[in-house]
C-alpha cells in the first residue's frame, strides 16, 4: 500500500511538470507572436512610408527605372557578347569536327610550328596537275577548271561549285588538293560518312563548317568526299529526321555562290543526290579508271618513286639488275587493266616493299594483280644485295 502511495505521488509530481512546462511553452509561443506581428506592423508602415515618399518624388522615380533598364540592357548586351565572342573564337581558332584534314593554318600551328608555317605562306603555287595522271582529254577539261578557279581567286569573284563523280582511287581527292594549292586557297576535306551518325548535333556541326569556311582569308576549297552518303533524295530515301535536317542546312548554306569558298562534292553514285543537290552544281567532271597509256605513266611514276629513288638515294644503296625497263613497264600496264591508280600506287608500295629480295619484276606484279603466281619471265632481279 505504501508502494503505490509513492508510485501516485510520483505520477502527479510528472503532471504537474509536464503542465508547467506546455504552460511556459505556449506563453513563449505567445510572446514571439506578437513579436512577429508587431515587427511587420513596424516594416510594413516602414515601407507604405518609403514608397509614399518615392512616389511622390518624381525624380527618384526616373532615375531609379533608367537605372534598372541600364542593368538589364547590360546583362542581355554581355550574354550576348560572350556568345559571340566565343562563337568568333571557335571559328577563328578551332577546326570544325566534320573537317578529317585541311590545310588551313590556325593560330595554334602557327605558334607551334612558326618555320614550317613560314615556308607553307611564302610557297608558290603548285601545278594543279603535278603528279596527277589523267586522260588527255580529262586533264585538258580539268586544267581549264584549274585556270578558272585560281582567276575568280584573283579577281575576288564568286567560286563555282563542281562534282566529281567515279570509281574509287581515281584521283578525285588528289586533284581537289591540287587545285587549291594551285589557285593559293586552303583546302578542307570531309566524308559524307561522318554526318549520319552525328545524330540531332549535325546541323550544329554544319553550320560550324560553313562558319569556319566563310572566316578564310585565302578562300577555302571544301572537299566533301562520299557527299552521297548524306545528300540523298529526301522524297524516295528513307533517312532519318536528324539527317533530313543536316540536309537542310547544307542545303540552305549553299544555296547562293559565295567568294570565301568553293564547293567540291566527290561521289561513286552522283545519281542518288537530291534534285536540290543538283541545282547548286555548275559543272560536272567524271574521273575514269585508267587506260593502258595512263596506267604505264603510271606505273613508270610509282616504280621511280617507291623503288629507283630508295634503291640509289637511300643510305643503304642497292645494285639494280639490268632489264628493258620500257618494255617492263609497259607489260605491267597491260596486266594492271581494270585497277585504279590508287590499286597502282598500292602495287608499287608491295614492291618496295620486296625489293630487297631477288623477287623477279614481272612474277611479282602478276601474282600480286592476279593473286596466282607465274613463271619468272626473263630478267633478273629487280635489285639485288
Amino acid at each position: 500500500h505504501l508502494a503505490q502511495m509513492q508510485e501516485q505521488t510520483l505520477q502527479l509530481e510528472q503532471q504537474s511538470k509536464l503542465k508547467q512546462h506546455l504552460n511556459e511553452e505556449n506563453l513563449r509561443k505567445q510572446e514571439e507572436s506578437v513579436q512577429k506581428q508587431e515587427a511587420m506592423r513596424t516594416a510594413g508602415a516602414l515601407f507604405g512610408e518609403g514608397f509614399r515618399a518615392f512616389v511622390t518624388d518624381w525624380d527618384r522615380v526616373t532615375a531609379t527605372v533608367a537605372g534598372l533598364t541600364l542593368l538589364a540592357l547590360g546583362v542581355y548586351s554581355a550574354k550576348n557578347a560572350t556568345a559571340v565572342a566565343g562563337r568568333f573564337l571557335e571559328a577563328r581558332l578551332g577546326k570544325p569536327s566534320l573537317v578529317r584534314e585541311t590545310s588551313r593554318i590556325t593560330v595554334l600551328e602557327a605558334l607551334r610550328h612558326p618555320v614550317q608555317v613560314s615556308r607553307r605562306l611564302l610557297s608558290r603555287p603548285q601545278d594543279a596537275l603535278e603528279g596527277v595522271v589523267l586522260s588527255p582529254s580529262l586533264e585538258a577539261r580539268v586544267r581549264d577548271i584549274a585556270i578558272a578557279t585560281r582567276n575568280t581567286k584573283k579577281n575576288k569573284s564568286l567560286y563555282r561549285n563542281i562534282l566529281m563523280y567515279g570509281p574509287p582511287g581515281t584521283g578525285k581527292t588528289l586533284f581537289a588538293k591540287k587545285l587549291a594549292l594551285h589557285s593559293g586557297m586552303d583546302y578542307a576535306i570531309m566524308t559524307g560518312g561522318d554526318v549520319a551518325p552525328m545524330g540531332r548535333e549535325g546541323v550544329t556541326a554544319m553550320h560550324k563548317v560553313f562558319d569556319w569556311a566563310s572566316t578564310s582569308r585565302r578562300g577555302l576549297l571544301l572537299f566533301v568526299d562520299e557527299a552521297d552518303a548524306f545528300l540523298r533524295r529526301r522524297a524516295t530515301e528513307k533517312i532519318s529526321e536528324d539527317l533530313r535536317a543536316t540536309l537542310n542546312a547544307f542545303l540552305h548554306r549553299t544555296g547562293q555562290h559565295s567568294s570565301k569558298f568553293m564547293l567540291v562534292l566527290a561521289s561513286n553514285q552522283p545519281e542518288q543526290f537530291d534534285w536540290a543537290v543538283n541545282d547548286r552544281i555548275d559543272e560536272m567532271v567524271s574521273f575514269g579508271l585508267p587506260q593502258r597509256e595512263e596506267r604505264e605513266r603510271l606505273v613508270r611514276m610509282y616504280f621511280d618513286k617507291h623503288v629507283l629513288k630508295p634503291a640509289t638515294e637511300g643510305k643503304q644503296r642497292l645494285k639494280l639488275a639490268q632489264f628493258d625497263y620500257g618494255r617492263k613497264c609497259s607489260e605491267i600496264a597491260r596486266l594492271t587493266e581494270g585497277m585504279s591508280g590508287r590499286e597502282i600506287a598500292q602495287l608499287a608500295v608491295a614492291w618496295q616493299v620486296g625489293r630487297g629480295f631477288s623477287v623477279p619484276l614481272l612474277q611479282s606484279c602478276r601474282h600480286t594483280c592476279c593473286g596466282s603466281p607465274h613463271p619468272p619471265l626473263e630478267s633478273g632481279p629487280v635489285s639485288g644485295a
